[in-house]
This record gives structure tokens, C-alpha cells and sequence, in this order.
């Protein structure tokens, strides 16, 4: 049956702002999604009230709200746009359900004679209602963990006396396992139960008998409306059951399963598919399995939606999920449908994978100081990163290149435990650096069997971990010069970095580079191709890795290199990496914009990315995609092979700026403001240099260099100090103190995390107004896109102010200043592109706090609040196709836009939530107002020095 030719126009729902549990893997399924119908003629309308994703943006949609995500909002929508037939409620995870539901009883949908489509509403009570869900499985036969559902305290009380210790304790209707927890004495049990009841918005638990211990899997699955059903990819968890799937390294495809277990895993999963409703879309089903020889099944859930997995399988895979769920919806089958990596087969078929993929989950525990650093059933990290390899130790490898937490890989960089009684707490209190743990244990000695016990993951893992260890110390015998070539290919094989290499054979990285360029051991890119080559592939996404020499039938010896670079002109653009708390999706925005813009310049456009997670990795947003680790050896060889014109460094925060000097030294032209202009800005000693040379007015400072030289400077500027030491991200060891027990206590712990900073001590301006401004220069020309006044007072971090669009409080004396510093700034930094400012403006003089002359989180926002395409014309500057002057800015400004922080302290119920330099925010909404007398202005003008720390 071909589509359904009675959708004309089509609502998508989005997630919200970005929180731990939700984060933009729904942004890349929704602007899939979008694609995928606006292909087919149909309009769409999209409403999401985040402000910082390509979702929100006009190149997604044809209509775009961005509105509180509530039943109200929907109806303002359906007002205007009476023409809308349908809704997509699948694509934008929990938040974007559970609204569904609530506009489904108030009679929203059923009033204006929209039908929501790619899911029912029956599925959706089914599966979150986990006692009909457990009921349903009972009647499909499908085996459960013993549970029992608790609505009150007293029946809570009871089941667990029925069971019996451990439990598991899953509150209904949450999100990335909010609430969730294993439970071990009946003190523990009372708390996590109070809990549980009040986290359900129905206040309803589920209490299962703990499965600990067991191995965890997942599925993904598409249907059609002809009941077709495929199988995209099997997802195993290295971490057994009691870790959340969003917390695990997870392993696609699944590694240690029987066949005759994946079959019969695979007829359970097609078979709940069936029983919970006639939908045609996507669907994730999770399983535990026994860890001995019976292999025993049960089902854990089903979410009849694209998941935060179903992002990972579709970039593991190459299948888009989300692209075709949403074809699935409008009435296509799945035969009806083309791949869209070969163009040639359908899309009902099952993808082959013939390389291996490992994600690896980025958490940001120092932001939340006093947090539980355990990983359990809530889900505690804040971004992942996915590494695609020939093995799973190459995969493995490169996927911990890729976390951005100062190692240079798995093992071989120093930075090991080596303390046996403190690995073996480690391993019982499994945390965010499990891997690297297991791998410093291997190297202690500590019997796998030993490290088996204790954290239950499985013997494969453990034994492929272990054969790294050991060629560790095979290399180690070795210097670089009589290092013999079989032994440096395996390691290259395996995944060791050259900056491994170097670590183990005592020399420099480029060294190690030098000696397998001239050894023959070169780096060569694959296909991502969905059919593991049985079809020619007509997607340019690849992936690197090594291969020995093979020899064709006319003698010839060669290694084959799929990424064959054209002779087109060509422009990388450097992504953003993993999310993180300081860096997040607002990047992947720019990124993807600035891919668009060098199109349109008629440049090839190159990706270099990791993050499964988002747009910029989507195998169709630039001409070509490189799935790589953003990290030197990576880029320099892509470089090599593609010879492009220039790199992008400034739309990928701090993790593309990083490499800028690197880029520099090895002759790589960067596109935009040069490497010399970036440095100078974010070293805050020559900053400041540059402000008073230009008669710019900052607070008092000095810099140091030593712990020695922090008390004479304090008693030089006086106290309260702000301590902010150079290079870093989201304010990261930022803080005010007050004393100088204090400056000494922070300043110490500073040298020890970030050896060889220089740390500036300003004279904090204390009751001061912070603003910003973003703007677009041409080396000549400024342009302001923006200028922001902080409700919050100086003191908090940007990222976690209120922040308003234009200022709402700040006079004609003090907004001259803030233009003219901008202009003058922005010149004097030779910006060539974007630059952020931030100022504090006290006694109405405006003081700098710092420049930084790239892309900013700020940006999005105002490109959203302005409707004007900021980064696409910034970057067609940054490639000299344009001056500022050349663009007709016409900003639509009627109002205030207010951005608002969205914090997920609720993961961590006993962190201190006060805020201060260093930034803790996840995510952000935008609001917009007629009037400052709105009540939701006036509500947060009022609590603006509540959570301020000094």
C-alpha cells in the first residue's frame, strides 16, 4: 500500500530542553522525521521549546513553534493551522508521549480531527502502565522478572516481603529511568519507595525481584501497516543488569549470544511488537538473559518509539530509523521503501554489519560535587560517543579517544590506578571510568576471574581487554627505533593511538606517526554500507582503520581505501564531540549550519564527528561523513588523504578550537579567525594585556603561574577574587572566594588538575549586571547579532543565567559602551566569523569579563528569537565569499525572548544546587514575552539571587 494521500499536513512534537535521560538523539530523530515527510509533499509543523537545536530551525520545517511544551501550546497551534490532519507523537521520547496522552483526554486531538499517527494510544498505555504490560506478557507468554506494581506505601511494604532482598524499584511513566533503583536492606527499600511513588506522575511503582547480574540486550525494530517486521540491530550492554542502557558501553552487534538464543530473542521481540497495537514505526525492546549455560529470557520493556538507542543503532547501522518510522506512519510499507545508503535494495531488509561498534557514555560527575558517582538504574550521563572499528578492541579504542577526559585512550598514558585495594573498591563501585578500571586491574594482575566476579561482565569482554593489556607490555621491551613492524600494525590494529605508542616506546606522538608512515602502516577508511558490501553504497560515510597487505591475482600488494578524495575544493568542518555540561547541542547547530553554508559556497562539504547522537553525524548533512574520534592522529591523517582547503574550528566549541594549535603548527590553514587570535583570547593574562593596551575597561587582575605567588596578588587586588584559569570549558574550575584559606585551598587543586595553566585572579565585581554580546566581523566590520542582559546577577555562569533578548534594564550610556567594546574588540582580536563578549556592568561602567571568538551557545538562541540565519552567514565570511556588509540583516524584534536553564539536579538528590562561575545547567527553553509585567519575568526577576554561591 502506497502512503496515505489524505496527509496533508503533519504536527511533530519535540522533547524539550536537553535534561540527563533526554538529550538530542531526539533532535536527530525529529529533524529526520521532518525530512523525510516534507519529501513527500507534506507540510510539517513542529513544536519544541529549545531553542539551541537544527531542529527548531526553519531548514527543518515548514512551520516551527517554539512554545512551552503543553496542551495549551497544541491548541494554539491547531488554531492557526487548521489544515493539520495528523500527529507524530514518537519522535520526541517521553516528553513528547506523555503530552500526546494529556491532549488525547482533554479531547484536543478528537475536537480538531487529528489523528496521530506511527503509534496508538493503547500501545502507549500499554507498555508505561508496567501491571498491564506485566499482564499482557503473561498472556503472549513472554517470561518477567517476578514483579508486582505498588500504588501506596502499605502495598509496597507488602511485596517486599513477599520477594524478598534485592529489589528493583521502577517508578511508572518517568524518564531515563528516573526514580529507578536497586534496593538491598528495608531502610534502603523505605526511602527509594517514598521516592519512587512521588517521582510517577501516577504515582504508581513497579517492584521487580533484581536480576543482578545478568547480561543486557536490546532490539530495534521497525513495522509496517502490512505487519511486515525487521530487525535493524542487536544492542549488548557490557555492563550486566543494574546499570541503566543509557549509563552502559554498549556493544552493536551483540557479541556473546547463542544463535539459538538471539532467534529465539528475536521471535519474543517481533511477538510483543504484534501484541501491543496495530502502529506501524519504530520500537526498542530490552532483555536480560541469564548469565550461565541455560541462557534464560526475560523481557525488561518495550517503548513503542525511537529511543535514545534507536539513534546509536541507525548511525551503527547506516539504516535511518527515524526516516523510514516516519515514512511507515504516513501508510508506506517497508518494501515500498529504498535504502538510502545503496539506493538500489529496499528498505525491508535486515542491515549486515562487518565492522563492530562500541558506545561509551560521557558523564560530568564534577559538576554535581557531593553527587553519588555510582552507576545504577537512573541514568546519570550527560552525552555518549560511539567508535567504529574492524574489532571490538579497535571500536573500543577508539570510542575512549573520543571522550574528550584528558586520556589518550584505553591504558598506555600514565594516568592509571595502580593502588590494588583502591582498583578493587573501583570495580565494586562501578562509576563512569569502569573500562579504564578493568584495565588497570588486568595490569595489577588481578585474576580475571577475580574481576569476572565482582563485576559480572562477561569473560569475552574481559579476555579482549586483557590481549590489550598484554601487547602493552609486549611493546614496552621495545624502543621505537627496533620496534618490529608486526608488533606497531597489531597495535594499530587494535586501536592504540600513536600517542599510546609514544607513551609505551617512551617518544613523541609525531615520532610514532613518522615511523608508520615510513614502515607502510597507514590508515585506511571503510564504508558504512548497511549490507556489509553486497551492494555498492552511494553514501560517502566512513570509518578508519588498519588493515595488512593483501595481494591481487596479478601480484600486486595493496590495502584497500574506500574514502577515495575527489578534486573538488574542499572544507572540514570540526564537530563538537560528546555532550557535556558547557557544550552541547547548540555546536551541533553550528556545525551543521556551517556545512550548509559551504555548500552553498560550492565547497565539498567534510564532517568529522563522534556523536551518535546528533544531525551533524547524520550520513546525508554533509557530502561526506567521517565517524572518527575529533582527536589530532584522526583529523591529520583524514587531512592527508582528503587535502582540503581549510579547517572549521570555530563552530565546535572547545573541542574543535583545542586543535587549532596543532592545525597551526602542522601548516593547516584554518578558515576564520587565525590560530594566533584564538590563543590570545583564551589566554586571560595576554587578554587583558590586549584590553588595556585598547583602553577597554576590566576588573583588576593578575596572573600566576604557582600556588606561591596566589596570597601577595590577593592582598594586591582584594578579596572576593574570581579564580578562572585559562583553556577550559563551561567555567570548569571557576570559582569566587573570599579568603585566602580559600584562594589557596581552590588554587592548589587547580595545578594539580590542570598542570601548567596560568590561573587569573580578578578583583570580582560583586552586585555587578552581566551581559553579552555575539557578534559577526569581517577582520573590518562588525555586525552585533545580539546583545543579552543576565537576570542573575554577575557571579552565575552564563549557561546558567535567565537571560533576556534585547536587555531589559540596561540605558542608552551603558549599551553605547557595550557596541563600541564589541566593535573595538572584535577588530583588535582580528575576529574573522563569530565572537562572543561578556561583560559586568557596575555603576553604569562596563567591564570586560572575557572575549571568546567563536561560535557561542548564545548563538542559536538569537538566530531562533531573531529569525535571521547568523552562523550561515558567518561562516560564508569565515571563507572570505563575504564581507558583513554584503548581508541585508532585517532581525524580527517584537518583544523580549527570554532563555531559560534547565538543571537536572533531580539525578543527584543531595547535590548542593547553588550556582556560581562554573556552569551546571543541561539544557535551556526559550520563552518569549510582550511585556516585562509577564508573570513568568517577574517570577524569575524575583528569584534571581536564590541560588547564587559565592
Amino acid at each position: 500500500m502506497p502512503k496515505d494521500n489524505s496527509i496533508k499536513s503533519v504536527l511533530i512534537i519535540g522533547s524539550g530542553p536537553i535534561v540527563i535521560g533526554q538529550a538530542c538523539e531526539f533532535d536527530y530523530a525529529g529533524s529526520q522525521a521532518s525530512r523525510s515527510l516534507r519529501d513527500e509533499g507534506i507540510e510539517v509543523t513542529l513544536i519544541n521549546s529549545n531553542p539551541a537545536t537544527i531542529m527548531t530551525d526553519k531548514v527543518v520545517a515548514d512551520n516551527v513553534y517554539l512554545l512551552p511544551l503543553e496542551v495549551e501550546s497544541i491548541e494554539k497551534i491547531l488554531k492557526e493551522h487548521p489544515q493539520i490532519d495528523a500527529v507524530l507523537p514518537t519522535m520526541g521520547g517521553q516528553t513528547a508521549l506523555n503530552l500526546c496522552i494529556e491532549a488525547d483526554k482533554s479531547g484536543v486531538w478528537e475536537e480538531n480531527n487529528v489523528r496521530i499517527i506511527g503509534v496508538d494510544i493503547d500501545a502507549i498505555n500499554i507498555t508505561e502502565d508496567r501491571e498491564e504490560f506485566k499482564e499482557l506478557m503473561g498472556k503472549i507468554g513472554v517470561p518477567m522478572a517476578p514483579q508486582k506494581t505498588a500504588t501506596s506505601y502499605l502495598k509496597g511494604k507488602e511485596i517486599a516481603q513477599e520477594f524478598g532482598f534485592p529489589l528493583c524499584i521502577r517508578p511508572s511513566f518517568t524518564l531515563g529511568g528516573s526514580g529507578a533503583t536497586f534496593v538491598f536492606t528495608k531502610e534502603e527499600f523505605e526511602t527509594s519507595l517514598s521516592r519512587g511513588l512521588e517521582a510517577s506522575p501516577i504515582h504508581e511503582v513497579m517492584i521487580d525481584k533484581a536480576l543482578l547480574g545478568w547480561k543486557e540486550y536490546e532490539l530495534e525494530l521497525l513495522r509496517d501497516a502490512n505487519d511486515n517486521v525487521i530487525i535493524i540491530c542487536s544492542i549488548e550492554n557490557m555492563d550486566p543488569m543494574g546499570i541503566h542502557t543509557g549509563d552502559s558501553i554498549t556493544v552493536a552487534p551483540a557479541m556473546t549470544l547463542s544463535d539459538t538464543t538471539f532467534q529465539k530473542m528475536r521471535d519474543m521481540a517481533i511477538h510483543m511488537m504484534r501484541s501491543i497495537g496495530t502502529f506501524a514505526g519504530g520500537c526498542n525492546v530490552q532483555f536480560a538473559v541469564s548469565d550461565d549455560e541455560k541462557e534464560d529470557i526475560v523481557a525488561i520493556e518495550i517503548n513503542p518509539r525511537v529511543s535514545r538507542s534507536s539513534a546509536l543503532a541507525s548511525k551503527a547501522t547506516g539504516y535511518p530509523i527515524a526516516k523510514i518510522a516516519a515514512k511507515l506512519a504516513i501508510g508506506y510499507h517497508l518494501d515500498e521503501l529504498m535504502n538510502q545508503i545503496t539506493k538500489t535494495t529496499t528498505a525491508y531488509f535486515e542491515p549486515t554489519l562487518d565492522y563492530v561498534i562500541v558506545k561509551i557514555p560521557r558523564w560530568n560527575f564534577d559538576k554535581f560535587e557531593g553527587a553519588d558517582r555510582r552507576l545504577g538504574l537512573q541514568m546519570k550521563s550527560v552525552g555518549e560517543v560511539m567508535g567504529i572499528g574492524r574489532s571490538f578492541q579497535e571500536a573500543l579504542s577508539k570510542a575512549a579517544q573520543s571522550l574528550e577526559i584528558k586520556r589518550n585512550g584505553l591504558g598506555a598514558d600514565g594516568k592509571g590506578y595502580t593502588d590494588q585495594d583502591d582498583v578493587l573498591e573501583m570495580l565494586e563501585k562501578a562509576s563512569w571510568n569502569r573500562v579504564f578500571v578493568i584495565y588497570d586491574a588486568i595490569q595489577l594482575g588481578i585474576p580475571l576471574r577475580k574481576i569476572q566476579e565482582i563485576t559480572r561482565i562477561d569473560m569475552w569482554f574481559l579476555k579482549q581487554i586483557e590481549e590489550l593489556v598484554r601487547l602493552q607490555e609486549e611493546i614496552e621491551k621495545y624502543t621505537l627505533d627496533d620496534l618490529p613492524r608486526e608488533l606497531l600494525m597489531d597495535a594499530k590494529i587494535k586501536g592504540f593511538a600513536d600517542r599510546q605508542i609514544a607513551h609505551m616506546t617512551r617518544k613523541l606522538e609525531s615520532e610514532v606517526h613518522d615511523k608508520r608512515i615510513e614502515m607502510g602502516i597507514n590508515r585506511v577508511w571503510k564504508i558504512v554500507d548497511t549490507c556489509a558490501a553486497e551492494f555498492p553504497a552511494q553514501t560517502p560515510y566512513y570509518y578508519s582503520t588498519f588493515e595488512n597487505e593483501t595481494q591481487d591475482e596479478n601480484g600486486k600488494v595493496y590495502t584497500e581505501n574506500e574514502a577515495i578524495a575527489s578534486d573538488k575544493p574542499k572544507i572540514i568542518v570540526l564537530g563538537s564531540g560528546p555532550n557535556r555540561i558547557g557544550q552541547g547541542i547548540e555546536f551541533d547547530y553550528c556545525c551543521v549550519h556551517g556545512v550548509l553554508a559551504a555548500k552553498e559556497c560550492g565547497y565539498e562539504t567534510i564532517m568529522i564527528n563522534c556523536n551518535p547522537e546528533t544531525v551533524s553525524t547524520d550520513f546525508d548533512t554533509a557530502d561526506r561523513l567521517y565517524f572518527e574520534p575529533v582527536f589530532w592522529e584522526h583529523i591529520y591523517d583524514i587531512i592527508l588523504n582528503e587535502k582540503p582547503e581549510g579547517v572549521i574550528v570555530q563552530l565546535g566549541g572547545q573541542t574543535a578550537l583545542k586543535l587549532a594549535e596543532k592545525l597551526d603548527r602542522f601548516g593547516i590553514p584554518i578558515i576564520g579567525t587565525d590560530y594566533q587570535s584564538l590563543d590570545l583570547a583564551e589566554d586571560r593574562g595576554r587578554f587583558s594585556e590586549l584590553l588595556k593596551a585598547n583602553d577597554i575597561p576590566y576588573p583588576r587582575f593578575g596572573v600566576i603561574t604557582n600556588a606561591d605567588e596566589a596570597r601577595t596578588l590577593a592582598e594586591e587586588l582584594g578579596f572576593p577574587i574570581l579564580v578562572r584559569p585559562s583553556y577550559v570549558l563551561g567555567g570548569q574550575g571557576m570559582k569566587i572566594v573570599i579568603n585566602h584559606e580559600e584562594l589557596e585551598h581552590h588554587v592548589v587543586n587547580l595545578f594539580k588538575s590542570i598542570p601548567g595553566n596560568r590561573v587569573l585572579l580578578d578583583h570580582y565585581l560583586d552586585g555587578a549586571i552581566e551581559a553579552e554580546a555575539d557578534a559577526i566581523c569581517d577582520g573590518e566590520n562588525v555586525y552585533i547579532i545580539g546583545i543579552m542582559e543576565h537576570i542573575e546577577p554577575c557571579g552565575v555562569h552564563s549557561g546558567d543565567s535567565n537571560a533576556t533578548l534585547p536587555p531589559f534594564n540596561l540605558g542608552d550610556l551603558v549599551m553605547q559602551q557595550i557596541e563600541d567594546h564589541t566593535v573595538k574588540i572584535a577588530k583588535a582580536l582580528k575576529t574573522v566569523g563569530l565572537i562572543n563578549i561578556q561583560f559586568a556592568v557596575k555603576d553604569d561602567k562596563v567591564f570586560i569579563i572575557e572575549a571568546n571568538p567563536r561560535a557561542s551557545r548564545t548563538v542559536p538562541f538569537i538566530a531562533k528569537a531573531y529569525d535571521e540565519p547568523y552562523v550561515n552567514y558567518a561562516t560564508k565570511v569565515m571563507l572570505g565569499k563575504n564581507k558583513v556588509t554584503d548581508f541585508d540583516f532585517n532581525p524580527k524584534k517584537k518583544g523580549w525572548a527570554i532563555k531559560q536553564p534547565v538543571f537536572s539536579f533531580n539525578k543527584f538528590p543531595n547535590v548542593n544546587k547553588n550556582l556560581g562561575p562554573e556552569m551546571k545547567s543541561t539544557g535551556e527553553a526559550i520563552y518569549f514575552i510582550d511585556s516585562l509585567r509577564d508573570p513568568v519575568f517577574k517570577k524569575i526577576y524575583s528569584e534571581r539571587n536564590l541560588y547564587l554561591s559565592k
